[in-house]
């Protein structure tokens, strides 16, 4: 591989990551359900899921564990066990992060403004934990046209 293949491969990963996922730190999790200290969240969760979830970080493309899962089952938060999205509206984005088109159930997931690198996109978080997951555009499939990309650091996931 030449340099300038792999510079061109890091750009491209740097510009997919700030489309899904994201590193912005700018605003925290206010009134959640489930609370912890900063210090518990350390605990519980390994450096990486900390980073996705509590700092509103993201994994890089394609590494995740679960962007090419073709299992059967269901994808909980990593961070406090609550139900996210069924395997079954799980689909191919072509993106390199875990890509679903619809939650569980309406309230798995709460939608908030993510107004990092002088764009406006929708952060989706857990709506027990207000761990940061991912963030939702409208160029997924039918039947919602939504597509709710996802960091796999911030998932766990139980077969059927």
């Amino acid at each position: 591989m030449n340099i300038k293949t792999f510079l061109m491969g890091a750009l491209f990963t740097a510009a997919l990551a700030q489309a899904c996922g994201q590193d912005s730190k700018t605003k925290k999790p206010s009134s959640f359900p489930v609370v912890k200290t900063e210090a518990e969240w350390k605990k519980q969760l390994t450096p990486l899921q900390y980073h996705v979830l509590r700092e509103k970080g993201t994994e890089q493309a394609f590494t995740g564990q679960y962007w090419d899962n073709h299992e059967k089952g269901m994808y909980r938060c990593a961070g406090c066990g609550q139900e996210l999205f069924d395997a079954a509206t799980k689909f191919e984005s072509g993106t390199g992060w875990p890509s679903f088109y619809q939650p569980v159930v309406a309230g798995a997931v709460k939608i908030e403004k993510d107004f990092s690198y002088g764009m406006v996109r929708e952060e989706v978080v857990c709506s027990r934990c207000g761990g940061h997951l991912g963030h939702v555009f409208e160029d997924g499939p039918k039947p919602t046209g939504l597509r709710y990309c996802m960091n796999s650091a911030s998932l766990s996931f139980m077969k059927k």
